[in-house]
């Protein structure tokens, strides 16, 4: 349950505040965060709306502050602002910061705990969960569609494929005459560190720096976890496998196919700096700290413990561009969730609306 991306992420509630304003992230983010609060107050599952600050370090960093706020009232948030230095040491005394935004949206809540509970409701609505099943294929005729695994044949209707990481593969089992998709999902692994217990106190609750424009992750950053502790990070790295959560997890089939890829070419040739820093970081945990000083210039290294480690799964096309929306498509008796990156897990409802709204079309119900 929650084995992959949604029970390796950092248990963020996310609030809106990134994403290009009339964009599926955007929209099903505003939307599937009050139907997730909403979930997890009528289903008792624990969540906290604690707030976080979005911090600038350094001078160039101003105007993109600006422009981050812009498209978060863009977007309908209510309430976030900007803080002086000295305003943003009184919610995180221990940064380092010029200035930031307050965000008081964001919150923290275990995913897993949501997924068991979804899991819990499609079982009382009659519904059946196969668990361990390796879908071998998927066959459509347009009317109906049966998926095949080692165990058995499930016939339905419509097939809904929310395969996360291995969304394009089983894209590939219903793809017109066996050609290819004009996208491939790559596997990024994002590791962490905690805290130590004697120096959480260095974090109140989320600290983001501002988002690098010449690289398509967000960066490391501290989180407070709902069950306690602090998380720091992640870094990404390109995972050696779809399952990749070691940096000695290694499918030679799988990491073939990603070296191979047109797409990933292009990627690695245009972020090829920034990807070593980042493949540095992991392997070095002195570096990996110093990214994180330029938030909280106190941590030290006997201050972190290795953490646990995500996937994340990014969808790029064969000309090397990052897919930075959700993407849904229907092919025959299947409905495609092609790619659903962050902030997935907090627009999980309204993406199932999405997707439900789609599903009775189809069925003309």
């Amino acid at each position: 349950m929650a084995a992959h991306q949604t029970g390796h992420n950092s248990g963020v509630i996310h609030s809106g505040i990134y994403y290009r304003p009339g964009s599926l992230r955007a929209l099903n983010c505003r939307k599937g965060y009050q139907y997730l609060l909403d979930f997890c107050e009528r289903y008792e599952v624990p969540y906290e709306i604690c707030g976080k600050v979005i911090v600038a370090t350094a001078e160039e960093e101003r105007p993109r502050l600006q422009s981050i706020l812009q498209t978060g009232r863009a977007n309908g948030l209510e309430g976030i602002r900007l803080l002086s230095a000295e305003e943003t040491r009184e919610i995180e005394p221990h940064v380092a910061a010029l200035e930031s935004i307050w965000v008081p949206q964001s919150g923290i809540v275990d995913y897993k705990a949501v997924a068991r509970k979804y899991a819990e409701r499609v079982q009382a609505r009659g519904g059946e969960l196969h668990f361990g099943e390796k879908v071998l294929d998927i066959r459509d005729n347009e009317k109906s569609a049966v998926v095949v695994t080692p165990q058995s044949e499930l016939k339905s209707r419509l097939v809904i494929n929310c395969s996360g990481l291995y969304s394009d593969k089983l894209m590939q089992y219903t793809a017109a005459n066996g050609q290819p998709h004009d996208l491939q999902i790559l596997p990024f692994r994002g590791e962490y560190y905690e805290l130590v217990e004697d120096k959480q106190h260095l974090v109140n609750n989320l600290i983001y720096p501002l988002p690098n424009p010449d690289f398509p992750f967000l960066g490391v950053h501290y989180t407070r976890m709902i069950h306690g502790g602090i998380e720091a990070g992640p870094n990404a790295v390109l995972a050696f496998a779809r399952e990749g959560y070691s940096r000695w997890d290694v499918d030679w089939a799988e990491l073939f196919e990603t070296l191979s890829f047109p797409g990933f070419q292009h990627l690695a040739w245009q972020y090829w700096r920034q990807g070593l820093d980042e493949l540095y970081r992991s392997y070095s945990k002195a570096a990996f700290v110093r990214a994180l000083q330029h938030l909280i210039p106190e941590v030290r290294e006997q201050d972190l413990q290795r953490g646990g480690a995500g996937v994340r799964a990014m969808a790029v096309d064969r000309k090397g561009n990052m897919i930075d929306d959700f993407v849904i498509r229907e092919q025959g008796a299947v409905i495609h969730v092609a790619n659903a990156p962050s902030p997935a897990a907090t627009a999980s409802l309204a993406i199932g609306e999405t997707i439900a709204r789609r599903a009775m079309g189809s069925l003309e119900v």
